[in-house]
């Protein structure tokens, strides 16, 4: 037991304590919100039911983090013919009878089993970040090889693809997002980069022809001609900028006040209930710590000693500023509504255990940051 706790001194001595104390004055602040959500009644959706899930998925992320603190990434991602496959098999059942849709949602991209729900595309970014890192380190000198860079794309198509299928393009997007951020920050030829300026605009225009429904369309027109919806998808965003400008400067308060009642204000649309009861000062404090969060594991890559570690800290960014950046965007009604939610913010366990375990295997990266890892480590002589 002593050696226990000397291991988990050394440990925390070792650990990125900023990133970890960020991200749970975040969850705290998700707890108070929803706890003010389901005691006002303002949803039926929330009650005090979901305040103790986003809690116990903060006490069991943290439990996480402090085990693969101490688990070494170097060796747990090569185990990845284990939860690749595992990961790929929980969203393949998307596709069969246990798959569920949510209320209000166009995409099944939940497992409904009893009265339990799994989101295993969480699980399955998680995998993708692991499995692209490890593909990525071990092929960065030989990745501009064309046969080579074929691979690559091919890893990062497969689960693109996947979710696309499910109908759950915002998430697709977050996998498109983690696979740039990595490749780019390798030793990619410029000739490939030119290739994809030209290729995304030419996706996109395949994407809006052959893939996207009627209604994905419409949700982005809105944006560039507001109040020209016959359908009244714009309903949602215009309810969240009124919400985010209903809370004033410091806000109505956690009880009591004239609250807006927006569709999904304790998923998608929780910043908007920040501001609501925080203002404008507390909707800032909240992004500033999601920015300080984003920015602490992108300078984890650059103090990485070895290339697996960068990546796996880079993968972690690009999910994170893309899950900020888009859903953010969306109450501000400058993103589409896309159905993604606030890293550590938004109601749901699976979400909160998957930042949760990517902030862990960052903080991994820190703890066995060892010198027979480093990438120019060249032995002493005796």
């Amino acid at each position: 037991m002593k050696q226990f706790f000397e291991n988990l001194r050394k440990y925390l001595r070792m650990s990125d304590l900023s990133l970890i104390a960020a991200a749970l004055v975040v969850s705290a602040i998700s707890c108070t919100m929803l706890y003010s959500i389901a005691s006002n009644e303002l949803l039926s959706r929330c009650d005090m039911g979901t305040v103790r899930t986003q809690a116990i998925a903060t006490v069991l992320g943290l439990i996480v983090i402090v085990v693969l603190s101490v688990l070494d990434y170097n060796k747990f991602v090569r185990l990845w013919m284990i939860y690749a496959p595992a990961a790929l098999f929980l969203v393949l059942l998307t596709f069969t009878a246990l798959g569920y849709r949510r209320e209000g949602a166009d995409d099944r991209n939940w497992l409904a089993i009893g009265s339990f729900y799994l989101q295993p595309s969480e699980i399955l970014k998680l995998a993708f970040i692991l499995t692209f890192s490890l593909h990525l380190s071990r092929d960065e000198e030989n990745m501009n090889k064309l046969s080579h860079f074929a691979l690559l794309c091919l890893h990062g198509m497969i689960p693109i693809g996947l979710v696309a299928l499910q109908g759950d393009y915002g998430t697709a997007i977050v996998f498109a997002i983690i696979f740039l951020a990595e490749i780019l920050s390798a030793r990619i030829a410029v000739r490939y980069i030119i290739a994809g300026v030209i290729a995304i605009p030419l996706a996109c225009l395949f994407a809006w022809n052959f893939l996207l429904q009627d209604t994905h369309k419409n949700r982005i027109l809105v944006l560039i001609h507001p109040g020209t919806d016959p359908e009244n998808l714009e309903y949602q965003q215009d309810m969240g900028l009124s919400a985010l400008a209903n809370g004033g400067t410091f806000g109505q308060g956690l009880a009591g006040g004239s609250y807006i009642k927006v569709p999904e204000m304790h998923n998608d649309f929780m910043y908007a209930y920040v501001g609501q009861v925080w203002g404008i000062v507390g909707s800032l404090i909240v992004l500033g710590l999601l920015v300080f969060i984003c920015l602490k594991t992108l300078t984890d890559s650059l103090g990485s000693k070895n290339l697996l570690g960068k990546f796996i800290c880079i993968g972690t960014f690009g999910m994170l500023y893309a899950h900020c950046f888009m859903n953010i965007g969306m109450v501000l009604k400058v993103m589409p509504v896309i159905g993604i939610p606030l890293p550590f913010m938004s109601a749901g366990g699976t979400a909160v255990l998957s930042m949760y375990t990517a902030i862990g295997i960052v903080n991994s990266t820190r703890c066995h940051n060892v010198r027979k890892y480093r990438i120019n480590y060249v032995a002493e002589p005796d």
